[in-house]
């Protein structure tokens, strides 16, 4: 039952990223260097959802770090100023609060299989 809640995790995931592809949020070089990070670390959790290794657990270490540190400097700073948004003051505090509990809710299951798939 566990597996297939997994598979199920993945398959949002990536669904949610074409959608976001298809209609045309990767407009800029910094949101295609999150793809980029998205799609390394989705083959992480691949590798632990289906028990195989890809590449080592080193690389895997250096994935897990690498994103987790991307991913939080990509919602709490770069996006914020890349993104064209007129939202001040406690609009923005409650942007933040919700970006925080989708970060938490969305991509800690991610990381919690990176870091079980790396260490």
């Amino acid at each position: 039952m566990i597996q297939i809640l997994w598979y199920i995790y993945a398959a949002f995931l990536a669904t949610s990223s074409i959608a976001y592809l298809i209609h045309g949020g990767y407009k800029n070089k910094i949101f295609l260097i999150d793809l980029v990070v998205s799609a390394i670390t989705w083959t992480g959790l691949f590798g632990f959802i289906t028990h195989r290794e890809i590449f080592t657990p080193f690389v895997w270490q250096v994935v897990f770090f690498g994103a987790l540190l991307w991913d939080i400097l990509f919602y709490f700073f770069l996006r914020n100023k890349v993104m064209e948004t007129e939202v001040e003051g406690e609009d923005m505090r409650m942007m933040n609060i919700f970006t925080t509990v989708f970060m938490v809710i969305l991509l800690g299951p991610l990381y919690y299989a990176l870091f079980q798939y790396a260490f």
